[in-house]
């Protein structure tokens, strides 16, 4: 069974993927790249997997991460086929997931510190 802590990594792994993947693009190379917007869903979708899998209890010391808005994109990413809107896609590439970078490292320092 997996851990937070290990869970919190996973989310790190797949935050860093997005950054390179998206760097140097603009909103019009990243939706011409159909290959590329596919893999950066799938990415966003492993965040919200472990997201949902993470105890309640540090979800809830740690409150300002909008954990329940991370996993409603993962449910319309692997639920809304047909539905997704790729824009919305490059805006949480661009401006959520570096934010929640900051805020997944900032949780590991605190709960896990060696």
């Amino acid at each position: 069974m997996r851990r937070d802590q290990q869970r919190l990594n996973d989310i790190l792994d797949a935050l860093d993927w997005i950054a390179k993947a998206v760097s140097g693009l603009t909103e019009a190379e990243f939706l011409g790249d159909e290959t590329r917007c596919y893999a950066v869903a799938q990415r966003l979708t492993v965040i919200g997997e472990a997201v949902a899998r993470l105890t309640p209890e540090i979800k809830a010391r740690h409150d300002s991460v909008p954990w329940p808005d991370i996993v409603g994109l993962r449910n319309i990413l692997v639920h809304e086929y047909f539905g997704v809107y790729w824009p919305l896609v490059w805006q949480t590439a661009v401006d959520h997931a570096p934010v929640l970078r900051v805020q997944v490292a900032e949780i590991l320092r605190i709960e896990f510190a060696e």
